[in-house]
């Protein structure tokens, strides 16, 4: 972040509203500015999760389900999963996208989302045996205390993994993203999901000034997770983050 630009406002009532109000297209947004490419990140991410046992894996910032019902697609009726997120319109969304003859037929239970604030998580110590979250760590406002939460609520052993925006580092490449991503993608995302919180120059903002690469791990390992480790993906795009809670 240069010295002249002001941190962006992560405040919890503005990301609300600017979610509430872009919840409608979010996914068509999503898919159309990344070239479909967010599938693909989110089908990586979860053949990244290393499971445990049986015990229920947590999806926080789930925003309109899409990391929790792939998890929930992958594991079948071997583990439940909750999604969690603060803003309602976007859980209305998700719990849609399960319904009617997309209702689980392998007998085990569809997913449960439920409205919570990651900053304090209503859950009790050492629940979850994995704690993931895409794309949403950063609109955390404070991102030290979500991923200590995410902490928390893992159990010993388990798996905290995040997957998100990241700086491309490959030359060339990065100048190309670097001006889709600063002047292309916000026009199109306003002109196409609108909004009053200038929800897409909030995107671009949101990725430039948040941590990536081992800034981000470090963050993790200070929250207390262990082998701490990240792999990037699409040139630097995104990237995925991954961390074990160490046994009491």
């Amino acid at each position: 972040m240069s010295v002249s630009e002001a941190p962006v406002d992560k405040s919890e009532s503005r990301v609300r509203e600017m979610f509430r109000q872009v919840a409608p297209r979010y996914d068509l947004m999503n898919h159309l500015l990344s070239l479909n490419i967010d599938r693909y990140w989110r089908w990586r991410a979860v053949r990244t999760l290393a499971l445990i046992d049986d015990s229920p894996i947590l999806d926080v910032c789930t925003g309109t389900g899409d990391l929790a019902l792939a998890i929930r697609g992958r594991l079948g009726d071997r583990a439940a999963v909750v999604g969690s997120d603060f803003c309602g319109a976007m859980l209305r969304i998700a719990d849609d996208k399960q319904g009617g003859d997309r209702r689980p037929t392998d007998g085990g239970p569809p997913v449960r989302f439920l409205e919570a604030d990651s900053q304090a998580l209503p859950f009790a110590d050492n629940t979850f045996q994995a704690v993931t979250v895409a794309f949403g760590l950063r609109n955390v406002t404070d991102t030290d205390r979500g991923l200590a939460e995410m902490t928390r609520v893992c159990k010993p052993g388990g798996q905290v993994m995040v997957l998100e925006f990241s700086q491309p580092t490959l030359p060339g490449f990065r100048q190309v993203y670097r001006v889709y991503f600063e002047h292309v993608l916000p026009r199109i995302g306003q002109a196409l999901a609108r909004n009053d919180k200038d929800a897409y120059r909030y995107l671009q903002k949101s990725v430039g000034q948040f941590p990536d690469g081992q800034a981000l791990a470090d963050r993790m390992t200070a929250a207390g997770l262990t082998a701490t480790r990240f792999r990037p993906l699409t040139g630097g795009v995104a990237t995925i983050y991954t961390g074990t809670k160490p046994d009491a």
